[in-house]
């Protein structure tokens, strides 16, 4: 559950009550938790304890009620892209027939509509039995349960009616171990699930003398955003960082690289076995020839540095490379430079590159957008708007596995 992303809706049910222990279970396994909250829930559950205990905004409707509220307008469509699964629990009656008919009046059912290909859905129906075994809500269970969501049935047990019988929702701690043997089916599912990836993030330093040094602007983040999907999908991760202050991402090995000669060592040794390696590193290209031991002092109006080139980190993998294994790299220009990214695809033996500017506002380093274009070995460019660095790198990683797929990998 770790680094996970998930939705939870709630309906109007008695059993609502029971899912702020689910939201407190799935925030200790590591798991990031929104909460949509239909109005029927709000009557069994308090909107401040769901936000307590989730550490998030709650979201009832699609509209803000007042511009005061901040809610964004694309709210759905961005929950859409963030979840990793989305939980219905528990789902009455009413919500069941709603999303079996493809009504979109709450943000619940935008959500569930939303939810990108390929996402769980879990549905926990909880109701009076005899409502439950009723021909139309067994109807539109068939109907969802044709359209890939994965319909949970209700225990059976004392019912808040009074009567004995199907129809309670399963505890928490089941309801977690549903949600995780599903998040681990749908990690299999990723042709890059098991696969070893090695991604460089961040800047490199080149030592001046022993305070100062030649560097860039690289936050990271667009690296570690790709090492966080990729973990996601259940991939092996090996992320070899620059000097940077952003934590590891969950269920990545990251090794700690100051210089590009540095970075270039601890890169060849997965060379060999690596399935995919993705250059994200903003390296420097050159290093001072001999750099100054301790401190140069300001003796001099002028001085010199003679700089040398440094390895290729990308090159020398591209060069090596074998059938099954794939190379990305990135190219970065402050103008318009496409056919500069396309030579670099060429020169470097790369299956893929993600072309983007560098504005240090939407785009490139230090910033929390980015605005790639995706150029394929195969000619195919995709052209993705401006998208925060962990909806970037999520593209990027799908169209990755596009390649996977495309060579048979």
């Amino acid at each position: 559950m770790r680094g996970k992303n998930i939705i939870i809706g709630i309906c109007g049910g008695i059993a609502a009550y029971k899912i702020p222990q689910l939201v407190r279970l799935l925030k200790k396994r590591g798991a990031s938790v929104r909460v949509a909250l239909t109005d029927a829930g709000a009557r069994f559950v308090s909107e401040l304890a769901l936000a307590t205990v989730s550490e998030e905004p709650i979201y009832r409707s699609i509209f803000p009620q007042t511009e005061s509220e901040g809610v964004d307008f694309t709210s759905h469509i961005s929950l859409g892209e963030w979840a990793d699964a989305l939980v219905i629990a528990p789902a009455t009656a009413n919500t069941l027939a709603r999303l079996s008919a493809g009504l979109c009046d709450d943000m619940l059912a935008a959500i569930f509509l939303t939810l990108r290909p390929g996402k769980p859905v879990l549905i926990f129906p909880a109701m009076d039995g005899q409502m439950f075994l009723s021909p139309s809500v067994q109807r539109n269970i068939a109907t969802l349960a044709a359209q890939g969501c994965s319909i949970i049935n209700p225990e059976s047990g004392e019912l808040a009616s009074g009567l004995c019988g199907i129809g309670r929702m399963p505890a928490p701690e089941a309801i977690l171990l549903a949600l995780e043997e599903a998040l681990h089916e749908a990690d299999k599912c990723s042709p890059l699930y098991s696969k070893r990836v090695v991604i460089t993030a961040g800047p490199t330093r080149e030592k001046i003398d022993g305070v100062r040094f030649i560097s860039n602007y690289s936050s990271g983040k667009m690296g570690f955003a790709i090492a966080r999907a990729a973990a996601k999908r259940g991939s092996i991760v090996t992320l070899i960082a620059g000097p940077v202050h952003l934590p590891t991402p969950p269920g990545v090995e990251r090794v700690d690289v100051e210089s590009t000669a540095e970075m270039n060592a601890a890169a060849e040794k997965f060379f060999s076995n690596c399935d995919l390696f993705i250059g994200a590193a903003a390296v420097s290209d050159y290093r001072p020839a001999a750099p100054y031991e301790g401190k140069m002092k300001k003796d001099e109006e002028h001085i010199e540095l003679t700089l040398v080139k440094n390895p290729d980190i990308l090159a020398g993998f591209g060069r090596q490379k074998s059938a099954s294994q794939l190379a990305v790299g990135f190219a970065l220009e402050t103008r318009t430079g496409l056919e500069s990214a396309r030579k670099k695809l060429t020169e470097k033996n790369l299956d893929l590159i993600a072309f983007n500017f560098f504005d240090r506002k939407t785009c490139g380093f230090d910033v929390d957008t980015n605005i790639l274009t995706l150029i394929g070995s195969d000619g195919i460019v995709t052209e993705l708007p401006q998208l925060t660095k962990d909806a970037a790198a999520e593209k990027l990683l799908e169209a990755i596995e596009h390649l996977c797929l495309k060579n048979g990998l």
